[in-house]
């Protein structure tokens, strides 16, 4: 098969109904259940599957006894077709805004520290302006949001680019790195002293995050360099409203950048211990894609976290 030739079928007859057969397919894993979530009936799914594979000249999916599995060449398709339709709806939204004035939905990824200081703000700032304007907030890691925002679910994310192989399709604004703090109740029996060892420490209960993720990683780390083992006694959770709690009422460490836990340490219920750990975080910034154009009411929210990051982090600069 040449390129012009899958041009002309890209150009003259690839309609919406393959892009939607391609992400129910990736989402389902059967042309059965595909082919019902995307109203077709199934010798039609099968039909327009088969038009793409020969169009393109690749096999998209694997076809297995109970059901099937993208390809690497699917697995590519499915992201372009999500991000793709995720484009037509943002264009419908974005001409209903521009219709009844600026509103419309505005999807916002973050990691755990933005997500209690710079978004709460920024949110302030947009709402301020432009009180229409609908935010939906997901807080997760930052590989799983910028595969999200990647797949058109989400307008912006503050966080970081971790997959070097997604880094060309993204915009990056740096924001600040996080030095982590070991955070306790106010009253635990370790605060305020100012002798403290790494060993006296690994005797207390930590809160840790996942396995797998990047504090966890470098705690890991930390601990083998010290020759020691990890914390005997652990509780793991991602949950800042879990790990509060637990902190609150127990004797319970955790380490966490400062501005996640801020409130609770301008109330004096909690306090960092005056034990430097050594472990901070790579910069976290603004992720965006690049060659797409942010609908009215994302760009103001863009705008907000500019404007609220300019207010925050002193080594923040804001793009010309």
């Amino acid at each position: 098969m040449t390129d012009s030739r899958s041009d002309r079928f890209v150009r003259s007859h690839l309609k919406t109904r393959h892009l939607v057969l391609l992400v129910e397919l990736g989402r389902h894993g059967s042309i059965a259940h595909a082919a019902q979530a995307a109203n077709l009936t199934q010798p039609g799914a099968s039909k327009l599957l088969g038009e793409l594979e020969h169009a393109l000249g690749v096999q998209l999916f694997e076809r297995l006894s109970r059901g099937v599995a993208p390809t690497w060449y699917g697995k590519v398709l499915i992201r372009r077709a999500g991000a793709a339709l995720a484009e037509m709806d943002a264009a419908h939204q974005e001409v209903m805004e521009l219709l009844s004035g600026l509103r419309g939905r505005v999807g916002v990824g973050t990691v755990l520290a933005p997500a209690t200081g710079l978004v709460p703000q920024a949110i302030t700032l947009l709402k301020s302006r432009h009180a229409r304007v609908h935010v939906a907030v997901s807080m997760s890691t930052s590989k799983a949001l910028v595969e999200r925002l990647r797949g058109g679910e989400l307008d912006l994310v503050i966080g970081r680019i971790l997959d070097t192989a997604a880094a060309d399709e993204l915009n990056f604004e740096p924001l600040t790195d996080e030095p982590h703090r070991l955070i306790v109740r106010a009253d635990h029996p370790l605060a305020g002293r100012d002798d403290l060892q790494l060993e006296e420490l690994m005797a207390q209960c930590w809160i840790l995050p996942p396995a797998g993720s990047i504090l966890r990683d470098r705690l890991t780390a930390l601990f083998l360099s010290r020759g020691l083992e990890q914390p005997a006694e652990t509780v793991e959770t991602p949950d800042l409203p879990v790990v509060a709690s637990l902190l609150l009422n127990s004797d319970m460490i955790v380490a966490l950048p400062e501005d996640a836990v801020q409130p609770y340490l301008a109330a004096g219920l909690m306090t960092a211990l005056p034990f430097d750990l050594g472990v901070s975080m790579d910069s976290f910034g603004i992720v965006t894609r690049k060659r797409h154009q942010l609908s009215p009411g994302a760009d103001a929210m863009l705008q907000a976290l500019r404007d609220a990051a300019a207010s925050m982090y002193p080594h923040y600069r804001r793009p010309d």
